[in-house]
């Protein structure tokens, strides 16, 4: 393991490797991982990362952790979208999450975080999440033999929770009335009171989780033949997908790997766009103000303050990208074109990159014949819910030729 340090985000309290610590003692900001990018470049080379098996741990000498859990997550598929791209005119690579274990790009990052937890002998762990991370944390805590306990917002999707009971967690579903998450302040009660090790998929209760969103930039560059695109498309919640990606890209960029950087365009919904806002305000890193309740169909984004909000407003600035909130029509109308143009069917708040990168070519911010990597993070059967009550169930039909010729439209 090459990590040298944790130095925490607002207050710069450090830590160290050998120490058994989730988060900065005042709790106000997330600890950052510094590595040994010197030691790192004379053992990991890009003969030997193409020579090893597909996934996360292909890239093991950037992550902080000694143990690996492994049900297949990472090394998904980067597709040129070529439908969307001659209709839009703007060169498009899909990076298909859904094809993850637990069918979101959670399981990157809560990998990590479960195989720290291995690492430190933790025996139960505790997640907030709208669903997907608690999912993903459900999974890997199976795999590991470790228990696992999930706070999630009396709105998150049934199928969501049932996928996660399946797992064989402990799922709480707490009322949200008001601009506190209830699901982040109990989970950090039981860290306190109990010692439970914390796994949600944002950094400031667990940094090393933070760690496996990088591995998405590793294979999208490696996958354009080791360059980076001249946009990344990324949905946003709590903005540790952002963050992280970015943080890979420049780590690539240290190692010699790539040669340049792309621009990195952050996409929220309309009714849940607390790090837009700040973006569009010029806000610094720490002045990014809660939303509040939010209300949207993308409800894996529904996080009313982004955690990771500080690194990921310092990305977008960087990389001189910029941040767009999309309607719920927008992602809609977004989910049924990927679907029925390019095959994927994800849910809402995994389609909502391409419905901000749709609204930035039509604006002019994205050129024409740009190369844009889009993420699409999650899988469509997470959300039928939601997808149920905007389309109209077929009827029921007696096997009768004449009957279906007519609800076809054919002629007789």
């Amino acid at each position: 393991m090459y990590v040298e340090k944790l130095v925490c985000s607002r207050c710069g309290e450090v830590h160290y490797p050998d120490e058994k610590t989730f988060f900065c003692s005042k709790m106000d900001g997330r600890l950052d991982i510094y590595y040994d990018y010197d030691s790192i470049s004379n053992v990991l080379t890009k003969d030997l990362i193409e020579r090893r098996r597909n996934g996360i741990w292909r890239y093991k000498e950037l992550l902080p952790t000694r143990e690996e859990i492994y049900l297949g997550e990472g090394g998904t598929p980067l597709i040129k979208a070529r439908n969307l791209s001659e209709e839009l005119h703007v060169e498009i690579y899909l990076k298909d999450e859904t094809r993850n274990p637990t069918w979101s790009f959670k399981d990157r990052p809560i990998a990590v975080g479960v195989a720290k937890g291995m690492e430190f002998g933790v025996e139960i762990a505790v997640t907030a999440s709208s669903g997907n991370a608690a999912a993903s944390l459900a999974a890997f805590s199976a795999k590991a033999g470790i228990k696992a306990v999930a706070f999630v917002p009396h709105f998150s999707g049934l199928g969501k929770v049932a996928q996660l009971m399946m797992y064989g967690a402990r799922v709480v579903r707490l009322r949200w009335i008001g601009k506190e998450d209830p699901t982040v302040k109990m989970m950090r009660e039981m860290a306190l009171r109990y010692g439970w090790y914390p796994v949600p998929s944002f950094g400031p209760f667990n940094p090393y989780q933070f760690e496996g969103n990088k591995t998405i930039s590793y294979e999208i560059a490696e996958q354009l033949g080791w360059t980076s695109p001249d946009w990344i498309m990324i949905p946003v919640g709590g903005g540790g997908l952002l963050a992280g990606s970015w943080k890979g890209f420049k780590e690539f960029k240290e190692l010699g790997f790539i040669s340049s950087l792309p621009k990195i365009a952050a996409v929220q919904p309309d009714g849940n766009a607390p790090l837009v806002r700040a973006f569009k305000q010029g806000k610094g890193p720490f002045e990014i103000e809660p939303w509040g309740e939010p209300h949207t169909i993308a409800t894996g984004l529904e996080d009313p303050y982004p955690w990771d909000g500080d690194a990921a407003l310092t990305a977008i600035r960087e990389s001189r990208g910029t941040a767009v909130s999309v309607s719920d029509e927008e992602i809609l109308k977004s989910q049924r074109l990927l679907a029925k143009r390019e095959g994927i069917f994800a849910e809402p708040s995994g389609v909502a990159s391409l419905a901000g990168m749709i609204k930035l070519v039509e604006e002019g911010f994205i050129d024409r014949g740009d190369k844009v990597a889009v993420l699409v993070t999650g899988g469509g059967l997470k959300d039928m819910d939601v997808i149920l009550e905007k389309v109209e169930i077929p009827p029921i039909m007696e096997p009768d030729i004449n009957s279906v010729m007519s609800y076809l439209g054919l002629p007789r």
